[in-house]
């Protein structure tokens, strides 16, 4: 009988440092867990029960517990490296077969999808455009190659000052081309439906203490809403290419824009069209109201404009929302989708797939899919990786454990052998 306890001994003990092993040999493997084996004891038993006087049949391996605790995180230059701060699964594809890992190195292959080393595609919560995301579904993350769209210019903010120590113009009538009709000018760089650039300039003219008129006028298009006629001082009407005509700023004595007096409260809508089979730009609204007027030089701080031109691909980024944004050269970016973090009521029931990677079993329960950051999910961090949980250290320890266990057992078989034998020896 001691023969089979020191041989369940030595089964375990060299179980025992197979998976210790196996432990150290993943002590580098990103979204590693290690391992851990439990053993029971073995007693003969009868319908009866176990006798008082049984001293054991031996041990027996009863499990192979994954150890799901987080490794620590690991910085990279690389935005699809991505490590989860907390509980959750990146969730993959296997063409169609959805397995889960902690493994986030990511990057795409030739037809832009986001994928592992095995060829998984990354799982997302497809966008609804209006920055929410359809959690009751799932897509491939995927980069596109397409040109981001351009979109036309439909606000401009215009922040200035103007000088309240300037004088009337000594010319009469407003001309674009004569400097002298009016006090001030700026301009701005806007964007028609195609991405196409035009200049748009505003002329300010100052009429009397505290009121200034603004001109507006785009170098190569059309003025569709050209508001008021304006008439020089013989009575003709006056007429410049692209010109809209006069909109009114008024000011307080404190310099301040009176919003009450002057026009649109201070934000204008200007209409252009341009001969270049664009749409035409209906309205550009303009806000005016963050000017001022105080007795220092005018000058324009602040131009702002929402249009932008196509743009090409020039990478993507994840926040801590799991988001993911493609991102352009003309400065736009679009939403790709949300990562779908997975979780379950029973981590450790999972099944390993090999390569870093769990199949969902009976003993884990089904995935509980959700958002990063709700439902006890982690966060996402890009441009980082979480190592193995494995720490060497312990794991040698437990090595030397398991070894001297192996001789211990050992030693038991021996000194069997050497009682049989004395027995044989006998006369």
């Amino acid at each position: 009988m001691s023969f089979r306890i020191g041989l369940s001994g030595l089964n375990a003990a060299s179980q025992d440092l197979s998976v210790t092993g196996n432990n150290i040999a993943n002590a580098s493997t990103t979204g590693f867990k290690r391992s851990r084996a439990e053993f029971v004891d073995v007693y003969a038993a009868s319908y009866q029960g176990i006798s008082r006087l049984a001293s054991g049949n031996g041990v027996r391996t009863s499990q192979i517990q994954q150890q799901m605790n987080e490794g620590n995180i690991e910085y990279t230059d690389n935005n699809l490296d991505l490590a989860i701060s907390g509980k959750g699964f990146f969730t993959v594809s296997d063409q169609g077969a959805e397995k889960y890992t902690r493994a986030g190195q990511f990057s795409p292959d030739d037809e832009g999808y986001v994928v592992n080393g095995r060829d998984q595609r990354l799982q997302v919560f497809p966008p609804n455009g209006d920055g929410t995301f359809n959690t009751g579904q799932l897509q491939d993350l995927r980069l596109s190659t397409e040109e981001g769209e351009p979109a036309p210019t439909t606000t401009s903010e215009v922040g200035l000052n103007l000088n309240a120590d300037n004088d009337v113009p000594p010319v009469a009538t407003f001309d674009p081309d004569e400097t002298e009709s009016y006090n001030y000018s700026t301009s701005q760089t806007v964007y028609d439906s195609l991405g196409s650039q035009h200049e748009m300039r505003m002329y300010f003219r100052k009429v009397s203490d505290n009121t200034w008129d603004v001109y507006t006028q785009m170098a190569d298009g059309e003025v569709t809403n050209p508001g008021a006629d304006q008439y020089d001082p013989n009575g003709d009407l006056t007429e410049f290419p692209g010109v809209q005509q006069a909109r009114r700023l008024e000011f307080t004595d404190n310099g301040d824009l009176d919003e009450t007096t002057s026009d649109g409260g201070g934000v204008m809508d200007y209409d252009f069209s341009f001969n270049n089979g664009s749409a035409d730009l209906n309205p550009i609204q303009v806000d005016f109201s963050g000017a001022t007027q105080y007795a220092k030089d005018s000058a324009t701080n602040r131009l702002n404009q929402d249009g932008y031109a196509s743009g090409l691909l020039t990478g993507i980024s994840i926040n801590d929302q799991g988001v993911a944004l493609a991102n352009y050269t003309n400065g736009d970016s679009q939403e790709l989708g949300q990562i779908a973090l997975s979780n379950f009521s029973n981590p450790q029931g999972l099944q390993p797939d090999g390569d870093t990677a769990w199949t969902e079993s009976s003993d884990s329960g089904e995935p509980l899919l959700g958002q990063p950051g709700t439902s006890n999910l982690g966060l996402i961090q890009s441009g980082a990786v979480e190592a193995s949980n494995v720490d060497l250290a312990e794991e040698l320890t437990s090595l030397i454990t398991a070894q001297r266990n192996y001789q211990a057992n050992s030693k038991t078989i021996q000194t069997q052998d050497t009682i049989t034998q004395t027995l044989i020896n006998l006369r």
